[in-house]
């Protein structure tokens, strides 16, 4: 049986190997097709409902072809880490959706900044350092988050807390927040405003390419995220320049790209003071 089949969601032979299900796994006869699901037991031989599939007799045979036990595979395990991870992470989602659309409709739903061709999305979360990270979109910002795992406390983390943290791609400077639905997280602010971005297709294609990108060692060239929030506050406390700017300097409105995402390209964090809860969590 492959690593695979054995995780749930492969074809492959099931050659007896109990402990590589999980009691909620729902098996099928790779012969006829016949499904077994715990949850409804097989009637035709009188196994009640709730008897997982590694529990049947070592006699018992399809329903539909007679086939023995060996010839099942799986053909789906909510119980299996993959799959339970990926409820978790289901859920999650979910909720912090439902937190920034609640902060859309409360305070941002007339505000100028607001992209019209966008909406509130959790993009490409995946696990990471014990807990979730994924791409927060909406209207008015582009944030890395990163939530707790389910064994991980972040009940200590103070609002407007900054945090550089390492990826394979570079350092990012993170803010700690909280929210009621979602509880504490992490972000990182990618863009904000969201005025370059003409359709929430391409919002998705820019944060799947960051979760790509992100763990990408070629794209630590020229990237130092902790320096460049320096170079920026500095740059905000020095004094303006006499000569004032330049009238015909050009002024820039790149189109968001995967590289310059990650070697320079990330939007400025919003001015000191804005609301954590309008910003996404970056002051």
């Amino acid at each position: 049986m492959s690593v695979e089949t054995a995780r749930g969601g492969f074809e492959g032979s099931y050659l007896g190997a109990n402990d590589r299900i999980s009691p909620q796994a729902i098996m099928e006869c790779k012969i006829c097709w016949t499904s077994y699901d715990p949850a409804e037991g097989d009637e035709y031989r009188q196994v009640l409902p709730g008897t997982p599939f590694a529990a049947l007799p070592a006699d018992w045979k399809c329903p539909g072809c007679d086939a023995p036990k060996q010839q099942f595979i799986v053909r789906e395990d909510p119980g299996s880490d993959e799959m339970r991870i990926a409820a978790e992470i289901e859920r999650r989602c979910a909720r912090l959706v439902a937190d920034f659309r609640e902060v859309f409709n409360a305070k941002m739903r007339d505000v100028p900044i607001i992209n019209q061709a966008l909406h509130v999305e959790a993009m490409a979360f995946r696990p990471w350092q014990g807990g979730f990270l994924g791409v927060l979109i909406a209207p008015w910002f582009m944030n890395l988050i990163w939530l707790p795992g389910e064994d991980q406390d972040w009940s200590a983390l103070k609002a407007g807390e900054k945090e550089v943290v390492a990826f394979p791609s570079g350092e990012y400077e993170f803010i700690h927040n909280s929210r009621e639905m979602t509880g504490p997280y992490k972000a990182c602010s990618l863009f904000s405003p969201m005025a370059d971005f003409t359709s929430q297709l391409q919002a998705v294609e820019v944060a799947r390419a960051v979760m790509v990108e992100l763990f990408k060692p070629e794209n630590r060239d020229g990237t130092d995220r902790a320096a460049e929030i320096r170079a920026a506050r500095e740059a905000e406390l020095a004094p303006p320049s006499e000569a004032g700017p330049a009238s015909d300097a050009p002024i820039p409105n790149p189109r968001p790209t995967r590289r310059a995402l990650l070697t320079g390209g990330l939007a400025a964090a919003p001015a000191e003071g804005d609301d954590p809860e309008i910003s996404g969590g970056v002051e």
